[in-house]
């Protein structure tokens, strides 16, 4: 009876580091280098010339081989300037700013092919993501925090060499917040004359690209 009792107690260890090993393969941890680009009143469409530098790390489980969920973090930076625009108003409005930006997102990745966590199988896929967050920003006009985005972009994974991935990403952050870029609705004082309010049917948003590397958790020692 005692040697059953020592057997059993054998297996069920065994099978717990056999499922925490097994869930540790789908953990994986990274960070990424890139930048910011906004949207908004200053810069209606996105300019490469005011490509802010940013930075990122997030963590993510790899449920399925199709499905992943990632929360992560990000800083950086957005300008802009109406000297860069062809329109005479802006030019005339001559404005400029400097928004200083935090984010924490939650998004669900689908991957296109299937991303296998298994010994001698080099995985890579393209994939898309959407999800929620929250963005505090400050510049010359505002500070403003709790501020809700949704994320939405598409990416591409790599692992180099196991355990570690590389990667490419773009997204753009949707905001309700039309203040990114310091023009609002009740912006006064920042220019000589009535361009210096925004366009209060549009909201402003903002983009982020960066390369990732990625650490997956492939085992777990036995103590």
């Amino acid at each position: 009876m005692r040697r059953q009792r020592i057997r059993m107690a054998r297996l069920l260890i065994a099978g717990l580091f056999i499922s925490l090993s097994a869930q540790a393969q789908k953990i994986e941890i990274g960070g990424g280098l890139g930048g910011m680009l906004t949207k908004g009143d200053v810069l209606p469409a996105l300019n490469p010339r005011f490509y802010s530098p940013a930075a990122n790390l997030f963590f993510r489980y790899n449920a399925t081989k199709s499905f992943s969920f990632r929360v992560g973090i990000a800083a950086g930076g957005l300008r802009g300037e109406d000297r860069a625009s062809n329109d005479p108003l802006r030019q005339a409005r001559n404005y400029s700013f400097r928004t200083t930006l935090g984010e924490a997102t939650a998004d669900v990745e689908y991957n296109f092919f299937n991303y296998k966590l298994q010994p001698k199988v080099r995985n890579w896929t393209p994939y898309v993501f959407a999800g929620v967050g929250i963005s505090n920003f400050k510049n010359q006009v505002i500070k403003a925090r709790g501020i809700l985005n949704f994320p939405l972009g598409v990416g591409f994974k790599y692992e180099i060499k196991r355990p570690w991935s590389v990667g490419l990403e773009f997204g753009t952050r949707f905001t309700n917040n039309d203040y990114l870029d310091g023009l609002g609705e009740r912006t006064f004082g920042v220019t000589t004359n009535k361009l210096g309010q925004g366009n209060p049917a549009l909201s402003d948003s903002y983009t982020y690209t960066a390369l990732t590397v990625s650490y997956t958790f492939y085992k777990i020692f036995c103590p």
